[in-house]
């Protein structure tokens, strides 16, 4: 087949223990799967998915960049579930035979854009969307941590806790989640789950550094980099 210009590269995460890396296909993103006790929008009666393209997904080392035309760019610590198995209407007794492994991840928002898309009532997924917004660990497979799972999310920054829970306390159970996403469209093996974040999310600046993780899953360590010049339009 040939193609008008060189096809990306293929986005992937590693697998620990394995020289095998896991290829990624879409990502989902669940929204306020937490109580947040000081949400001023009622909680969603129904799971709500929203979607990051792969690209965004890197591995969680080294710098962070700050991204442009924001000025609360916020931290998200989630639980990162990834699927080998397809199937559409997938029932919730047998949803965790899809899952191949787990991540811990971040769902970097642009809080600020966030919050003028819903008041204008735009979508707000542009809040998620861009350049290195969500890194995450290695994959350990499901088959290395047994069943049910009930480990502590954890995230700080310049050693300060921000955000504690456990994934037992998750709105919606993972099988359901997989379950109701799978009735909407059908999954793919190379499909990312992203679960929800705990509150506790704050804004992020410059030089502070990121310590956040899952127990006995993974733990990831960032610096977040320079805000970017500001570039003026001149008249021509």
């Amino acid at each position: 087949m040939t193609y008008l210009f060189d096809p990306p590269a293929i986005v992937s995460l590693p697998i620990q223990g394995s020289d095998a890396r896991f290829p990624v296909g879409r990502v989902f993103c669940l929204g306020r799967n937490y109580p947040w006790p000081q949400a001023t929008d009622p909680a969603p009666r129904e799971p709500v998915f929203f979607m990051k393209p792969a690209s965004n997904v890197v591995e969680a080392q080294g710098e962070l960049p700050f991204p442009p035309q924001t000025e609360e760019f916020c931290h998200e610590i989630e639980w990162v579930v990834a699927i080998s198995k397809g199937g559409a209407d997938i029932s919730p007794e047998r949803a965790l035979e899809h899952v191949y492994g787990f991540a811990a991840g971040l769902d970097l928002t642009l809080r600020d854009r966030q919050r003028q898309a819903k008041s204008e009532g735009l979508p707000w997924e542009g809040a998620k969307v861009f350049e290195a917004s969500a890194p995450m660990t290695a994959l350990v497979p499901a088959s290395e941590l047994g069943w049910p799972l009930d480990a502590a999310l954890w995230l700080k920054v310049n050693g300060e806790e921000r955000q504690r829970a456990r994934l037992s306390q998750q709105t919606w159970p993972l099988a359901e989640v997989i379950s109701r996403l799978s009735r909407q469209l059908p999954l793919r093996p190379g499909d990312l789950i992203m679960t929800g974040s705990p509150p506790g999310v704050a804004p992020l600046n410059p030089g502070d550094v990121i310590h956040a993780g899952i127990d006995g899953i993974g733990e990831l360590q960032l610096r977040v980099g320079p805000r970017p010049a500001r570039h003026t339009a001149h008249a021509a």
